[in-house]
């Protein structure tokens, strides 16, 4: 009898993280992303039905490599399926179900709680604990308001510790903890330009995002896209800053995927300053001005 339960739970763990990457595979498809990527989402569902052991005894027992080693897995899909087994969720998929992310991990971090979490999500667009991480060592968390230096560093211990690593790439401040490695200015800019054209002509799949919208109507265009290995998904900012702003059409909030890299950058028409009139990527904008100096 144990074995037989043993095994349906199996079956229903890894019927569970199929559905998942087929309902990730069938968005992607009609959202017109890279048809690999729509393949290669497929392929790794077909290769979870068929496998006579679950996803969790294979991470249990071989951790990352046991998955990455199975067919039409790798590296990324792996962490898709341990994120899936560990959490329960794929914020990915949320995104692309209805242009948000619930980002609900940000209100158990020490000195958070729901409010501040909300803020974070509707001023700065973080909704996940990488994307707060990052924000937490470029300058962008400091920026909003209720993070004092004091709880600014609390938040870079916790995730150092939650997240199981110290930032990747070159080391900055007195914590000697580094940025995230992450796109370029010119690449988020141009990302951000095609998806501003794409919005305006008309070309792109609209979705129907979940916040702001109570007649369901799909008028948010989306834009997917692979550059020289990153995924990149961009679409207007659908959080209450924006819309109270008016900027619903003209901030753009375009998330990044390379590796075991994950995060985000909105961008934005500069009002003031040495960058007024410039597409600006919030964060970064002295970056921006050397990019913008290099090509005028």
């Amino acid at each position: 009898m144990t074995n037989v339960r043993a095994e349906s739970d199996r079956d229903l763990l890894n019927m569970h993280v199929a559905t998942l990457l087929d309902e990730t595979a069938r968005l992607l498809e009609e959202q017109r992303a890279n048809p690999f990527r729509v393949q290669a989402y497929r392929n790794a569902a077909d290769t979870v039905r068929a496998l006579d052991r679950g996803v969790d005894d294979i991470l249990d027992a071989e951790g990352l490599d046991g998955l990455d080693r199975l067919p039409a897995i790798g590296q990324t899909l792996a962490r898709v399926i341990d994120q899936i087994v560990t959490t329960g969720k794929f914020p990915m998929l949320e995104r692309l179900r209805s242009g948000t992310s619930p980002g609900a991990q940000l209100a158990s971090m020490p000195g958070i709680g729901v409010k501040l979490a909300q803020r974070l999500r509707d001023e700065a667009g973080i909704e996940t604990l990488e994307q707060l991480e990052t924000a937490a060592h470029d300058g962008t968390l400091a920026e909003v308001a209720g993070f004092g230096d004091k709880r600014i560093a609390t938040i870079r211990d916790v995730l150092a510790t939650r997240l199981g690593r110290r930032s990747r790439g070159a080391t900055t401040g007195p914590a000697n903890v580094a940025r995230p490695i992450e796109p370029s200015v010119a690449e988020l800019l141009e990302v951000d330009r095609e998806y501003r054209e794409g919005s305006q002509a008309g070309t792109l799949p609209r979705i129907a995002p979940r916040r702001f919208n109570p007649t369901h109507a799909k008028w948010l265009p989306i834009l997917h896209e692979r550059r020289q290995g990153t995924d990149y998904t961009a679409l207007y900012s659908n959080t209450a800053r924006a819309h109270e702003r008016r900027k619903t059409h003209d901030w753009v909030v375009v998330y990044f995927e390379l590796d075991d890299v994950e995060g985000q950058r909105t961008i934005v028409t500069a009002t003031a300053g040495a960058l007024k009139a410039r597409r600006v990527v919030r964060g970064r904008e002295l970056e921006c001005e050397r990019y913008y100096r290099s090509h005028d």
